[in-house]
């Protein structure tokens, strides 16, 4: 699969991906529960997307790293289609990259503005925290 072949609301996503840029991390709180999220950018031969991480996965990739999505989830949230690793998927560094030791794309350079995470998102996350 490609990127140009992923459509919004469909799971069970495999791709390999370029993370190009990475924002600061934010937490939220929902239903009494602490949680971390992170939009970064992500590429491969045939476009670009925005890949949303949760909590652990926010620590385990960096700007320049090569990713393997497994079995991961397309939503889509103000007309745009944005990647994550759902309820059941995985990420796993394939190839580390030769980023910084943050990770963290300057925010002169940061592809697009951060958008909060749906209210869908929040609750599928929070599921799979449970």
């Amino acid at each position: 699969m490609e990127l140009k072949d992923v459509q919004a609301n469909t799971g069970n996503i495999d791709l390999v991906l370029m993370i190009t840029a990475k924002d600061e991390p934010r937490t939220f709180e929902k239903f009494g529960k602490t949680g971390r999220v992170c939009n970064a950018k992500v590429k491969d031969e045939t476009g670009e997307m925005k890949l949303t991480l949760w909590n652990e996965d926010i620590d385990k990739v960096k700007v320049g790293d090569k990713i393997h999505l497994k079995n991961g989830w397309c939503s889509e949230f103000r007309d745009e289609k944005q990647l994550s690793s759902g309820k059941f998927g995985e990420i796993e560094v394939v190839e580390a990259g030769s980023g910084d030791a943050t990770g963290l794309t300057p925010a002169s350079e940061t592809v697009a503005p951060p958008v909060e995470p749906s209210e869908a998102d929040i609750i599928e996350e929070e599921e799979m925290v449970d």
